[in-house]
């Protein structure tokens, strides 16, 4: 599970920072709040933006939810499982599936 949720990290700040440059807004201090981490907890782990809480994953299950505040998840906000992470675009504020072709 470790190893999805850095993946997941990952794919997160790469594509972030990929829309900052496609908009013209990546100076230093954008792509530094464009960084993803995470933070294990024991039901949920945490995926911090910057400084900000944006996703919460369930431990158990590997989905994705929104936050509603820090540390509280909104399940109207679901974005797959972390094995579904690659049908999601991760660079807005919040996901959006894929086109399809």
């Amino acid at each position: 599970m470790t190893d999805q949720l850095n993946e997941f990290a990952q794919l997160i700040t790469k594509e972030q920072q990929e829309d900052l440059r496609r908009s013209n807004l990546a100076c230093e201090a954008n792509m530094t709040n464009a960084i993803a981490s995470v933070k294990l907890g024991q039901k949920y782990a945490k995926v911090d933006i910057g400084s900000s809480g944006r996703y919460m994953i369930e431990m158990s299950t590997g989905r994705i939810y929104g936050i509603k505040g820090y540390g509280v998840v909104h399940r109207g906000y679901y974005f797959g499982t972390l094995d579904t992470i690659n049908e999601y675009h991760w660079g807005r504020y919040y996901a959006g599936r894929k086109e399809t072709k």
